[in-house]
């Protein structure tokens, strides 16, 4: 959690997005959305930005003319150009770890890697070194339209080329601001072609920058939310919202179809950890228990013999049952215990002098269950106690037996909250 806040706060403090900082610590970090994680986010971003506008200013970091978007008329360019990012972020992000693996694969020590890439780096810096350091300056020039095509492309490319050697031979560094000066000029690459291909287009450089270095990073780290709310709190454009959704959309989905992973999560991937990026509903938290609990389960009487419970249990010669435990109450349907196969096996291999009944060998000291309760917090009783059922009773009187829940109908819960996800079943 401190890792995230410090993440979210630093991100507010230099680029001055504090609802940006936030989601992207839940998207990228956390996974959650929970109190727990949601609190303290908020106050370590609202700090970070109010010291931000102390010591720095409150102006935009990206600051822009003025610039139209040309919705709903451009609309079909800006998802032809969501589709032409999302396989540019595709491509980049299969290339970086390819350029990862050509380092690996030298026969040179661990620590002649970064020297080769600082070298690579150098060599670039010779032919372009506009690319070179964080690239503030270069990214507010391309969202106001300061640059040629000539111009647009060098950056293109040898930024690129710059970020894989760099993180490719394993030399620390970031993502976030090459990947933002790449898309931006790959965004006014797009609108300069466009209008010279179709003269008279309306198609906006400045726009397509802006929805480009946003569409790019997205859809390579799967952070779409974040970018979104990123590109219009750091330029203060909000009227770049309605092309940001739909080309960080688009270019995200076309992510998702042609990579399992993410440009972030590749390499843990690698090592053999699993990062689930997905936020979802569990579908165990959406069933209360009533809903899924056995209510045709016939209980036993307490002062039913041993020979008689182990017949039910399926324990005598001949005997067929398909349970693993029983109820117990008493004349009144009032809750007694549980009897398991264990209990009832313990006591048949010792020797008693009184007779055995179900009430004195059950377990008396029951978890209980609620019909309101959902079946995760069922779920979570069982784990608590290393059970695998419940009886479930009144919320009014925890004695006054109503139902019964184990394994099984755990089972048919998720089972059913599958089916109403549109999720099919392995072999179906």
């Amino acid at each position: 959690m401190l890792l995230a806040c410090g993440a979210a706060g630093g991100m507010a403090a230099i680029f001055g997005t504090p609802l940006a900082g936030v989601i992207l610590a839940i998207e990228l970090l956390l996974f959650e959305f929970r109190p727990r994680s949601f609190i303290p986010l908020v106050i370590a971003t609202a700090v970070a930005t109010a010291l931000r506008h102390a010591l720095i200013g409150d102006g935009p970091l990206f600051a822009m003319d003025a610039v139209s978007f040309g919705l709903p008329f451009n609309a079909p360019a800006y998802v032809l150009f969501a589709i032409l990012t999302g396989f540019v972020a595709v491509g980049f992000s299969k290339l970086l770890f390819v350029v990862e693996d050509a380092f690996e694969a030298l026969p040179i020590g661990d620590i002649w890697r970064p020297a080769l890439g600082g070298l690579g780096l150098g060599v670039i810096g010779l032919f372009a070194p506009e690319v070179l350091g964080v690239g503030y300056d270069l990214i507010t020039g391309v969202l106001n339209n300061e640059f040629a095509v000539a111009a647009l492309l060098s950056i293109a490319v040898f930024k690129t080329a710059a970020l894989l050697v760099s993180l490719g031979s394993g030399t620390s560094g970031g993502l976030l601001a090459p990947m933002f000066m790449t898309g931006a000029a790959l965004g006014a690459l797009f609108a300069i072609v466009g209008n010279a291909l179709l003269p008279g287009a309306p198609l906006e450089p400045a726009a397509f920058a802006l929805v480009g270095m946003a569409a790019l990073f997205a859809s390579a780290s799967r952070a779409t939310f974040a970018l979104i709310v990123f590109a219009f709190e750091i330029t203060r454009n909000y009227d770049a919202i309605l092309p940001l959704m739909l080309v960080c959309v688009i270019a995200t989905g076309i992510s998702i179809l042609y990579m399992r992973t993410t440009i972030m999560t590749e390499k843990l991937a690698r090592r053999g950890l699993r990062v689930n990026q997905e936020f979802e509903v569990d579908p165990l938290e959406r069933a209360d228990i009533a809903s899924v609990m056995q209510t045709h389960s016939e209980p036993i009487d307490a002062n039913a013999s041993l020979a008689s419970v182990a017949t039910r249990l399926g324990l005598e010669a001949g005997a067929q049952s398909h349970s693993d435990a029983l109820i117990v109450v008493d004349a009144d349907n009032t809750l007694i215990g549980i009897l398991t196969r264990s209990d009832v096996l313990r006591a048949q291999s010792e020797s008693a002098t009184d007779p055995l009944t179900a009430y004195t060998i059950c377990t008396t000291d029951v978890a209980r269950a609620y019909p309101d309760e959902t079946v995760r917090e069922a779920v979570r009783r069982m784990l608590y106690h290393d059970i695998g059922r419940l009886p479930v009773v009144s919320r009014a009187d925890d004695r006054k037996l109503v139902g019964y829940i184990d394994r099984a109908a755990v089972i048919a819960a998720h089972r059913r909250g599958m089916h109403e996800d549109g999720i099919a079943l392995p072999g179906t």
